[in-house]
């Protein structure tokens, strides 16, 4: 749609002296997503990948958990007094026979494109009971020598974020390395429902025996992303949280913070991780660096 980047004048200063030029920025715009109709939530994204993202958000909330699940989802037009489509409104319409959520899930409240939880009643409200097999019993392997690639590989496919530096990434890769997908967005975790809800549409859930990487920090969101879409193993640049840490460890994901240069801490699930060393018997495992 042409509006992943916009331009802006700019007052530049270097060494003292002062100039004039224009800079490209990454565009953020509301998007709202309803559910048959009715509006459901709003979230700051950066356009592009709309209905990928509103399916997505769709998996992690426990709605839908296959492309037959959706029946249509359709840009709503005539969204300003000049009945222009501002293309930030977008309806999904569920398949004959799925139900509707109850009216508790609609957040009806604004959400930032760094916190998707903005507006959650309760720890309970989110830990949403996922559709897919136990994440626990993937038996996917992973070397820590292919994890320390991951965020080199992501970087280099950062083809927006070369342009502006104000981007977040989620890359989708296999226990290989191979990078599957990648989205950028404002928000993490719109980020990460872009790719999930890119593998609906394709029919692609549940996505055993992936790796999901994201810039920046591992939320409990992003780790109930994770496990709502059938994801094993999720790494993190930055650190997680300590719910994450803790539904990490209740559903059997593994999660990996810090994971910068050859260095990483495993804080739950690392019997994923091929080359583990002992446990201590503080029970924080020990991974030897590559």
């Amino acid at each position: 749609m042409g509006r992943v980047t916009e331009r802006r004048r700019v007052v530049r200063i270097r060494d003292g002296v002062a100039s004039v030029r224009p800079d490209t920025l990454v565009a953020e715009e509301p998007l709202e997503i309803r559910l048959n109709g009715k509006p459901l939530a709003i979230t700051m994204r950066t356009p592009g990948d709309d209905f990928a993202l509103a399916a997505g958000f769709l998996v992690s909330e426990g709605v839908v958990a296959s492309a037959e699940d959706v029946r249509s989802i359709v840009y709503c037009a005539g969204a300003t007094e000049d009945g222009r489509n501002t293309y930030n409104v977008v309806d999904v319409r569920l398949a004959p026979g799925v139900p509707v959520p109850e009216s508790g899930l609609e957040r009806n409240v604004y959400t930032t494109s760094s916190c998707g939880l903005c507006g959650k009643a309760s720890l309970d409200a989110v830990r949403t009971a996922t559709r897919f097999p136990d994440t626990a019993a993937d038996p996917v392997r992973v070397t820590p020598e292919v994890l320390t690639e991951l965020p080199d590989r992501l970087r280099a496919a950062q083809r927006v974020f070369d342009r502006t530096g104000a981007l977040h990434a989620a890359g989708l890769f296999s226990a290989e390395g191979e990078l599957l997908d990648l989205r950028e967005d404002v928000g993490r975790h719109n980020a990460v429902d872009k790719i999930v809800g890119r593998a609906l549409q394709d029919g692609r859930l549940p996505l055993a025996g992936a790796v999901l990487l994201v810039s920046g920090r591992a939320s409990f969101e992003l780790a109930q992303k994770a496990v709502m879409a059938g994801i094993p193993v999720l790494a993190a640049v930055s650190a997680p949280s300590s719910l994450a840490v803790d539904l990490a460890v209740e559903s059997g994901l593994t999660l990996v913070g810090f994971l910068r240069g050859t260095s990483m801490n495993v804080y739950a699930g690392e019997h994923r991780l091929t080359a583990v060393g002992p446990v201590s018997p503080e029970g924080l495992a020990v991974v030897p660096a590559p």
